[in-house]
């Protein structure tokens, strides 16, 4: 499944990604819970998005549909989920600004 030329990079960029996202919306507060089944949850979904992160980068040899089937496969085969398919042209990814470290906000 690996494609040539895919790098660790790739990978570490989506789940920098992903996880940036899940953080952002509620995942840091889990990390940071007492309730040891909360913690664990975001482990696993920080998991799961380390996996989503591999597949992803090392699958551009699939098309989107080989791509889902192989992400449902390592998150738990024939029980998992159906997820519909995106249409075409939805949910655009937006663009990453990133801020420079070396200049301070004045």
């Amino acid at each position: 499944m690996a494609k040539k030329g895919s790098t660790i990079e790739n990978r570490v960029y989506i789940f920098d990604t992903l996880a940036e996202a899940l953080l952002g919306n509620g995942g840091a507060e889990l990390l940071a819970s007492p309730k040891d089944a909360e913690r664990q949850r975001a482990m696993r979904a920080l998991a799961d998005l380390a996996y989503v992160s591999c597949v992803v980068s090392d699958s551009g040899d699939l098309d989107a549909s080989g791509v889902r089937e192989a992400l449902l496969a390592g998150l738990g085969g024939e029980e998992a989920p159906t997820v519909p398919p995106v249409p075409s042209g939805a949910a655009k990814p937006k663009k990453r600004r990133r801020r420079d470290k070396g200049k301070k906000d004045a």
